[in-house]
């Protein structure tokens, strides 16, 4: 078993896309409108099923925003350099919500984004990610 993708319900398609693909340097895998049902899918990653675990970005008609809950936690994505993602990121216009550095207690750098819906995603820097 392996997990194939994950999925984020988001309140603007387009926006969602431009933030993995432009900010997070992901790959628009793929799309699906399904109007009968209300919503399109758009698949991002950085490689395709089954060799990289992919999100799956839901946007239902007339719906722009979520409550996230306080059972989310974040998706993490492995970077070479968490400062100079970090950098990037702002320069694209992300939001960087915690400069990278060491996690408190441990030595491993790590940083955090937000995606435009309030979704965090960590940034764990691991050399030759």
């Amino acid at each position: 078993m392996r997990i194939l993708h994950t999925m984020l319900r988001v309140g603007d398609l387009q926006r969602s896309i431009d933030f993995y693909t432009k900010v997070l340097g992901m790959n628009l895998l793929r799309t699906t409108d399904r109007p009968e049902q209300q919503y399109t899918l758009a698949f991002v990653g950085y490689g395709t099923n089954p060799d990289h675990a992919e999100l799956e970005l839901t946007y239902n008609y007339g719906v722009d925003k979520y409550d996230l809950g306080s059972a989310y936690g974040h998706i993490a994505i492995s970077v070479e350099d968490a400062y100079k993602t970090c950098e990037q990121v702002k320069a694209a216009g992300g939001n960087v919500t915690r400069e990278a550095g060491p996690v408190k207690g441990g030595s491993t750098v790590i940083a955090f984004v937000q995606d435009p819906d309030g979704y965090k995603i960590e940034l764990i820097e691991r050399t030759g990610a």
